[in-house]
C-alpha cells in the first residue's frame, strides 16, 4: 500500500502560520521529523469533522517540521478494516514514533491490541482527540491507558475551560481560561489522581451544578506519553478558516488557532520533544504561607472527607471530594444530607469559598447552630432575613454583595462569644452582631458552647473550596 505524506497533498490553511512558528527552532535544528500514524477509522459514529481534522493534523506536522503523517482511515466511511489491520499491525507500528486517534469510535480492528499498548509503553506517543474516548469500550486496558471513557454528552455549548497547567506545552499559550463552543463530553472511569490535568470545568457544562468535569489531560504510560483533549467535535474548532454553507461559525478564528497550538503542544510533549509535567497534580489543600503564619489550617483537606461525617448516616451520601472541591451532588427530585465536622470549635475565624448553580440553596453553620445562608438570589433588590449571607431568619445582611450563580464567592466569618462579623466577597455584611439563638436546622440548642461546623446538603447542589480556620482565644 502506497502511503503519502501530508506534506505532499495538503493545502495549508493560512491560519496555521502562527502555530508553525512555535516549532521553528526544531525546523532550524535540522532534526529528522517524527513519523506518526493519524487514525480516523470508525466502527461507530463518524464525525463530519474528520476530513478537517486530517487536513489540520497533516498541515501542522508539515509546516512545523515536527512530524510527518500517514493516514489510517478505515476505508470509505470507516467501513473497511484493511488500513487498520495493515498499518496498525506490529511490523508496521515498529516504523512509527506514535499514533494520533482523531475522532475514532468503536472496536477498531487492530490485529494485536496487547502489542499495541506495549508498543506505546515502550516509549511511543499516543495522542487522542474528542471521540477517541468513545473507542474500545469493550477493551478496558485501552481505557486505562487513555485515562477516561466517554459516557455521554448534551447539547453543544460555550464553556470556559480552566487552565490547570500553565507551563505545559499544550497550555502555555493559553491564559487562565479558554473559551470554546463545542460538544462537551462527560466521562466515566476517569481518576483525577492518575492523570496530569490540562483543561477542566468546575461545573456541569450544560446544567451548571458544580463538580469535576475534565476536558484535557496527559499522563505517563510506562516509558510512553499520553495526551488527550475532548475538544474537536466541530469543524470550526479545528480550522480557523472553516465556515458552514451559510457562511457562519460558532467559534472565532482565534479559538481554532489556540486549539491548534493546544494539540501541537500536546503532540510535541507526547513525542518527548518538549519538557512538561506528566505526573498527577496533588489535590491536597494547603493554606498559604502568610495564612499559615497567622495560625490558619485547612478545614477540608481537598482530597477526601477526613474530619467530616454525614449528619444522617442512613441518608443519601451526596458529598464527595472532587479536584480539590467539597461537592454536594443532589439527585434530581431527591435530597442530599448535611456534612458535619468531627471537631468542635468555640471562637474562630473561618474562611471559605462556595459556588451554587441557579436556584440552589444551602448554608454554612457556625457551631452547628447559626446558619449563614447560601442562596442564588441574583434577582434580589433588597437584603432580607433569607438573603444570601443572612443569618437565616435572624439577621439580614447590611448590603447585597452576592455574585451570580455559577461564580465562586468568598466568606470570612469571625465569631467570639455570641458576636459575629462576616465579610461576603470582601464586603462587610455583618459587623459584630449578636447571634444568641439557633437559626433553624441546628444540631442542638446549646448556644455558647463549642460546636461543629456543618454544611447544608439537603436542599441543593453546592461546592466549597479553600476552607480554612484559625482558632481564637
Amino acid at each position: 500500500m502506497k502511503k503519502t505524506s501530508s506534506r505532499n497533498r495538503i493545502r495549508f490553511p493560512r491560519a496555521l502560520l502562527a502555530v508553525a512558528l512555535l516549532a521553528w527552532p526544531l525546523a532550524l535544528s535540522g532534526a529528522e521529523p517524527k513519523r506518526l500514524l493519524v487514525v480516523t477509522a470508525t466502527k461507530g459514529f463518524r464525525h463530519s469533522s474528520i476530513p478537517t481534522a486530517e487536513k489540520i493534523l497533516g498541515a501542522l506536522g508539515a509546516q512545523s517540521g515536527v512530524y510527518t503523517v500517514d493516514y489510517v482511515r478505515g476505508g470509505p466511511n470507516g467501513k473497511d478494516d484493511t488500513d487498520v489491520k495493515e498499518l496498525l499491525a506490529p511490523e508496521s507500528l515498529r516504523k512509527y514514533d506514535g499514533v494520533i486517534f482523531a475522532n475514532t469510535t468503536g472496536e477498531l480492528a487492530i490485529p494485536d491490541k496487547e502489542f499495541f499498548l506495549n508498543w506505546i509503553k515502550s516509549g511511543k506517543a499516543f495522542v487522542g482527540m474528542h471521540s477517541c474516548s468513545d473507542t474500545y469500550h469493550q477493551y478496558p486496558p485501552f481505557i486505562e491507558m487513555l485515562g477516561g471513557e466517554f459516557r455521554t454528552h448534551h447539547e453543544q455549548v460555550k464553556v470556559s475551560c480552566l487552565n490547570q497547567s500553565h507551563q505545559h506545552p499544550a497550555n502555555k499559550h493559553l491564559g487562565p481560561t479558554f473559551e470554546v463552543f463545542d460538544e462537551i463530553y462527560l466521562f466515566k472511569n476517569f481518576e483525577r489522581a492518575k492523570v496530569h490535568g490540562l483543561l477542566t470545568l468546575d461545573r456541569h457544562p450544560n446544567r451548571g451544578y458544580p463538580g469535576d468535569f475534565p476536558i484535557s489531560w496527559c499522563k505517563e504510560y510506562g516509558q510512553g506519553r499520553i495526551f488527550y483533549t475532548a475538544l474537536g467535535h466541530r469543524e470550526d474548532v479545528w480550522d480557523a478558516e472553516w465556515v458552514d454553507n451559510r457562511g457562519r461559525r460558532a467559534n472565532a478564528p482565534e479559538v481554532s488557532q489556540a486549539f491548534q497550538q493546544h494539540i501541537l503542544g500536546g503532540i510535541r510533549w507526547a513525542l518527548g520533544l518538549e519538557a512538561g509535567d506528566g505526573k498527577p497534580q496533588s489535590q491536597a489543600y494547603q493554606v498559604s504561607p502568610a495564612e499559615a503564619a497567622q495560625g490558619f489550617r485547612p478545614l477540608f483537606n481537598g482530597v477526601d472527607l477526613s474530619g467530616w461525617r454525614s449528619r444522617n448516616a442512613g441518608g443519601q451520601q451526596s458529598w464527595s471530594a472532587q479536584n480539590g472541591m467539597l461537592v454536594n451532588t443532589v439527585p434530581e427530585g431527591g435530597h442530599g444530607t448535611d456534612l458535619v465536622t468531627e471537631e468542635k470549635f468555640l471562637n474562630f475565624t473561618v474562611r471559605y469559598e462556595y459556588m451554587v448553580p441557579k436556584g440552589a440553596n444551602s448554608g454554612f453553620y457556625l457551631r452547628g447552630r447559626h446558619e449563614i445562608q447560601i442562596l442564588d438570589d441574583g434577582d434580589a433588590t433588597q437584603p432580607s432575613l433569607s438573603s444570601n449571607g443572612s443569618f437565616y431568619n435572624l439577621a439580614a445582611p447590611s448590603k447585597l454583595a452576592s455574585r451570580k450563580a455559577g461564580e465562586w464567592q468568598t466568606v470570612e466569618a469571625t465569631m467570639v462569644g455570641n458576636k459575629v462579623t462576616v465579610l461576603l466577597n470582601g464586603e462587610k455584611i455583618h459587623d459584630d452582631i449578636t447571634v444568641d439563638r439557633p437559626t433553624g436546622g441546628e444540631l442542638d440548642r446549646r448556644v455558647g458552647e463549642p460546636g461543629s461546623f456543618f454544611v447544608q446538603g439537603d436542599h441543593g447542589a453546592v461546592a466549597f473550596r479553600n476552607m480554612r480556620l484559625k482558632s481564637l482565644p
